[in-house]
C-alpha cells in the first residue's frame, strides 16, 4: 500500500510537466524559485537524498546532489522537460530497487534521529503530495493564462 500511495504521488509529480512546454515549465508566478520544472527536479533530489542516499547509504557528495534543499530548485540552462522528467524517472526506478531490498521497520539515520524505511515512505507521500498540490496550482495559473476564457461561463 504504501509504495502504491507514493507512485501516485511520483505520477502526480510527473502530471505536472504534461500540458507545458518548456518555456511555461520555467515560468516563475511566485517569488521563490518555484516552477513546474523546478518542483520536478527538487523531487528528484529528495528521492535520491531519501532512498539513494540514507537508504542505501550512498555519501550525498558522490550523488552530486547540492548541499542545501533551496540549490535543489535552482534550474541549469542545460534542465528541460525531457531532461528533468528523465531524471526524475530514473529516480523513482533506483527508489524503488532500493527500498524492496530492504524491510519497513529497519533504521537509517537522520538529524532528528532514526528513522525507519516506513517513515520514509510515509514522509515521501506527504512530500511529493505538498509539492504536486503546489505544482497544480501553478499550472492552472499558466493555463488559464494561455485560454483566459476557462471558467468563465462555469
Amino acid at each position: 500500500m504504501l509504495e502504491q500511495l507514493l507512485d501516485a504521488q511520483r505520477e502526480a509529480i510527473t502530471g505536472l510537466l504534461s500540458d507545458l512546454d518548456d518555456a511555461a515549465a520555467r515560468t516563475r508566478l511566485v517569488p521563490s524559485l518555484t516552477t513546474p520544472l523546478s518542483l520536478v527536479k527538487h523531487a528528484t533530489f529528495v528521492e535520491r537524498v531519501w532512498f539513494h542516499s540514507r537508504v542505501a547509504g550512498v555519501a550525498r557528495a558522490d550523488l552530486g546532489l547540492p548541499e542545501t534543499v533551496e540549490e535543489s530548485f535552482v534550474l541549469g540552462p542545460e534542465d528541460s522537460i525531457d531532461s528533468v522528467l528523465s531524471a526524475f524517472r530514473k529516480a523513482c526506478v533506483r527508489s524503488r530497487e532500493i527500498a524492496a531490498a530492504h524491510q519497513l521497520d529497519e533504521q537509517y539515520a537522520w538529524h532528528r534521529g532514526p528513522v525507519s524505511l516506513r517513515f520514509i515512505y510515509l514522509h515521501m507521500i506527504a512530500e511529493l503530495a505538498r509539492h504536486a498540490g503546489h505544482g497544480d496550482i501553478l499550472v492552472e495559473q499558466l493555463c488559464a493564462g494561455a485560454s483566459s476564457s476557462v471558467g468563465r461561463d462555469g
